[in-house]
């Protein structure tokens, strides 16, 4: 087994991925903080099997060759509209205070990922270290 395929290094790569794509979606919130009539983004975490499936968190692979082949899907994240807690006159739903909040709680749980990845990554540097060392 190669450690790409480790369930743990897997699931903190798709949270890293879906962090990484709220990012972009509030990046872009604040950027047309300013445009008529827009309204904020963001993303929805899936949270059972088979939203996971479904949004390409998961991909199911083929075992043997008498297998049907699973339908190929992108690790992609649907956005959905999500307008804060003000409209101005224009129509723009996008406060640029909340958007910050939102940007600063997904660099917290980005941490929290690197800092579970390097710790996965030492345990296992430390369970490979030969008796003695």
């Amino acid at each position: 087994m190669a450690i790409t395929d480790l369930p743990l290094l897997s699931q903190i790569k798709g949270r890293l991925t879906w962090l990484d794509q709220r990012q972009r979606v509030i990046a872009e919130n604040v950027a047309n903080a300013d445009t008529p009539g827009y309204v904020g983004r963001d993303l929805s975490q899936p949270t059972d099997f088979a939203s996971a499936l479904s949004g390409g968190r998961l991909q199911m692979t083929r075992t043997s060759a008498m297998h049907i082949a699973p339908a190929g899907s992108a690790a992609q994240f649907e956005a959905h509209k999500a307008p804060d807690s003000e409209t101005t006159l224009d129509g723009n739903s996008v406060v640029v205070e909340e958007q910050m909040l939102k940007m600063a709680e997904s660099r917290m749980a980005y941490d929290a990922a690197i800092g579970l990845y390097q710790k996965s990554m030492q345990m296992l540097r430390m369970a490979a270290r030969p008796p003695g060392r």
